[in-house]
């Protein structure tokens, strides 16, 4: 058995792992880095990337053989720079072995055992598989297989009508497939409504049929025809399954109770600076029990690093965290929705609208259906809700707004390239404002002496 000492041991190479593995070397701290699996994640292998990618394939009319390839290559292109060979070249010790705590200041993995000054858990979530009478017995396909099928299915079922299971029942839907979404609640169910009934109502206007109120009861069948009864007794019959209700903590392998930390319904129990309930571990990203996104991993990593590497005081916040739906509308939010909003601030809240059939950029593409909500208080936005084209870049501005505390009126005094789609928040800002310049009498009677004054 080998030994090593190290100031940080990071489990898992995907999004957050490798951040922190990168940033921390390239500041003069020993790393070993442990991945038993794939380097980059679900991320780059069977999330975010190929997703995307057959997003953008099934957008653009390919064939479904040029739609995998597509993804393939998207992968293949991004792989270099999450891989072994380019960690160790930054000087990261990496072992492509998975990692088990045997004490609460070291780790085993393979035949070597791995103390760390601190540890950090990147071991992200893999596809919830609900236990629903008979699923276990019926081939079915997470996010982990669907872009490895040699031919399209004929008709998809999905089960699970958030973010993950729309993208893909838009993607397949575009690629020739009938597709049947059945969710047991709602529909986007964690998304303003206001704005999900227009991601919906497009994606029905293509074909795709999505069951809301339908738990699922039982599943039955084989490839090639399946059957899912829910709850009220309906029956929905397809030829694939493909399972997206949500995601699972990645902490089985790690033997968490050796090291004294305390896990949660939904993960690693953190407090405000990402560290578990042992000081010298810490956990980032998806196992941390949050927000389960890529880009909350990397902020977890920018949080973390200031602490273990120079000592400072570092918390993690969630308000200015953006997260998008990538269908066509994109939907995106960040912050506080308008019913979280009334909640919390009641009359103090103002809500600033607008359409995108008022952008002439919007109009001279023929992408003019969306809407944009800002939630004000104060003068300061809450929280950011759009549908539409490049909804998911848009909110990126408000993303900043939030983190650094911008007053509306800043937002208002931008200057947006016209015509873009940029201007759409430009307006919102301008919307906010707008009845305090042309509905104020006040207003108006004092540029009415100043007028009179002028010269």
């Amino acid at each position: 058995m080998k030994r090593i000492k190290t100031d940080i041991c990071v489990i898992g190479g995907g999004s957050g792992g490798l951040s922190v593995a990168a940033g921390a070397v390239q500041m003069g701290a020993s790393v070993v880095l442990l991945e038993g699996h794939k380097m980059g994640g679900d991320c780059l292998n069977y999330g975010c990337v190929p997703s995307k990618a057959l997003l953008h394939a099934g957008h653009k009319g390919m064939d479904w053989k040029a739609a995998h390839d597509h993804v393939r290559a998207t992968i293949a292109t991004i792989e270099p720079h999450d891989s072994v060979e380019r960690f160790q070249e930054l000087g990261v010790n990496v072992i492509t072995e998975y990692g088990s705590f045997i004490s609460r200041s070291e780790v085993q993995a393979g035949d070597t055992i791995i103390e760390a000054r601190r540890f950090v858990i990147s071991t992200g979530s893999s596809p919830f598989v609900p236990p629903i009478p008979g699923l276990d017995q019926v081939p079915h396909l997470t996010n982990e297989q669907i872009f490895d099928l040699d031919d399209h299915p004929k008709h998809l079922l999905i089960i699970g009508a958030g973010p993950i299971g729309l993208e893909m029942a838009q993607a397949h839907r575009r690629l020739g497939c009938e597709v049947t979404v059945i969710e047991g609640a709602k529909a986007l169910g964690r998304d303003d409504p206001e704005m999900a009934v227009q991601v919906l109502d497009a994606l029905r206007a293509e074909g795709i049929k999505i069951e809301e109120e339908a738990l699922a009861a039982e599943v039955r069948g084989d490839v090639g025809a399946i059957e899912v009864e829910v709850k009220d007794g309906r029956i929905f019959k397809g030829t694939h399954l493909l399972v997206a209700v949500g995601r699972k903590a990645n902490i089985d392998k790690l033997d968490l109770d050796k090291a004294d930390v305390e896990v949660t319904r939904v993960g690693i129990k953190v407090d405000a600076g990402l560290r578990s309930t042992n000081r010298k571990i810490y956990a980032i990203g998806d196992v941390a029990g949050g927000l389960q996104f890529t880009h909350v991993a990397g902020y977890h990593a920018g949080v973390i690093i200031r602490s273990m590497l120079f000592g400072l005081p570092s918390k993690a916040k969630t308000s200015h965290i953006p997260w998008a739906t990538y269908t066509a509308p994109e939907m995106a939010q960040v912050g506080l929705t308008e019913a979280q909003a009334k909640d919390i601030h009641g009359e103090r809240l103002e809500v600033a609208r607008f359409d995108f059939a008022g952008n002439d950029r919007a109009l001279a593409t023929q992408q003019a259906k969306g809407l944009i909500k800002v939630m004000v208080v104060k003068g300061r936005p809450v929280g950011v809700s759009i549908v539409g084209p490049q909804a998911g870049e848009m909110i990126t501005l408000w993303s900043l707004a939030m983190a650094n505390n911008l007053k509306m009126s800043q937002i208002a005094a931008m200057i947006a390239p016209y015509p873009t789609m940029a201007e759409v928040s430009k307006r919102a800002a301008g919307a906010y404002f707008s009845p305090r310049l042309f509905d104020n009498p006040k207003v108006k009677q004092v540029v009415g002496m100043v007028q009179r004054w002028l010269p």
